[in-house]
C-alpha cells in the first residue's frame, strides 16, 4: 500500500480513505500480503485528474460506477449522448492468464505483455486480463496462428494505431472547419455527427481496401517478375557460366 501511494503521489491515509469509499477495487491477497497493480495505479490517477477538474469524490464514485456497469456517462455529465456515443463497436473480453496463454501459445512473454499493456490492448483487473476488443483479439490470435510472431503483430498494431489517429485528426478537422460553423444549435450538431459516423467509416474502409489491392498487385508483379527471371536463367542449360550475348554452348 505504501508503494502504491508513493507511485500515485498521495498519502497512505488518503489511499485508505479511497478504499473505504470503494473508489478503488480491493487488492489481490496471498495470505496476509495484499498485491496492488497497474490497474489500481491507473484508477488513482484517474481520480486525481477528475479532482483537478472540480469533481467531488461522490461524483467521481458515481462516474466510475457508471463506467464499470456500462451506464451512459453522458447522462451523468448532462451532455447530449450522440456526442459521447462511441464510434467503435468493440466488445471487451475478460481473460484468465491461462486463457490468454491459450490464445498465444508460447508467445505470452513479459516483453509482449508489457507491449500489450502500453498499447492499451490489455488491462489488468484483479487476477484477470481485459482485452480492449474482441475483433482485435481474434485478429491477433489468427495472425499468430499463421506463424507471425506476437511481437511483430504488436509492433504493427502500434503503427496502425498511429495511422488511425492521423485519419481521425483529418476527419475531425474537416468536420470542425466546414460543418460545425454552419450549425447554430446543438441538436443539429449532434444529428450531423450521427449522420457522419457511417460515412467516415465507409471512406476509411474503401480507401484501405483499394490501397491493399494496389499493394498486393505490386507485390505480386514484383514476385512474378523476379521469379520469372530466375526460372528462365535456371532452365537454360549452361546459362550460369555464359557471358551475356554469347551464343549457345556446346552440346
Amino acid at each position: 500500500m505504501a508503494e502504491l501511494a508513493r507511485e500515485a503521489g498521495i498519502t497512505v491515509r488518503t489511499l485508505r480513505f479511497y478504499r473505504e469509499r470503494k473508489l478503488i477495487p480491493p487488492p489481490r491477497r496471498e495470505g496476509r500480503i495484499a498485491w496492488y497493480n497497474e490497474h489500481h495505479l491507473a484508477r488513482l490517477r484517474t481520480i486525481a485528474a477528475l479532482l483537478e477538474r472540480g469533481h467531488t469524490l461522490g461524483g467521481i464514485a458515481e462516474l466510475l460506477t457508471a463506467f464499470e456497469t456500462g451506464r451512459d456517462v453522458g447522462e451523468l455529465l448532462g451532455l447530449p449522448s450522440p456526442l459521447l456515443t462511441p464510434w467503435s463497436e468493440e466488445t471487451p473480453v475478460r481473460l484468465t492468464p491461462e486463457e490468454l496463454a491459450d490464445h498465444f501459445r508460447g508467445e505470452v512473454t513479459p516483453e509482449n505483455l508489457s507491449a500489450s499493456l502500453a498499447l492499451g490492448y490489455l488491462a489488468v483487473d484483479g487476477d484477470e486480463f481485459v482485452h480492449i476488443s474482441r475483433r482485435l483479439l481474434d485478429a491477433s490470435t489468427s495472425l499468430v496462428a499463421e506463424g507471425i510472431p506476437l511481437a511483430a503483430v504488436l509492433e504493427a498494431g502500434a503503427e496502425v494505431r498511429a495511422h488511425a489517429d492521423a485519419l481521425a485528426d483529418i476527419l475531425t478537422t474537416l468536420i470542425r472547419t466546414h460543418l460545425f460553423p454552419t450549425l447554430k444549435d446543438l441538436p443539429r450538431a449532434t444529428e450531423a455527427v450521427e449522420n457522419l459516423r457511417p460515412l467516415a467509416k465507409g471512406v476509411v474502409e474503401a480507401e484501405l481496401s483499394m490501397a491493399m489491392d494496389r499493394r498486393i498487385r505490386r507485390e505480386l508483379d514484383d514476385l512474378l517478375n523476379g521469379t520469372g527471371r530466375a526460372d528462365d536463367a535456371a532452365a537454360e542449360p549452361g546459362a550460369a557460366g555464359r557471358e551475356p550475348g554469347a551464343g549457345p554452348g556446346p552440346e
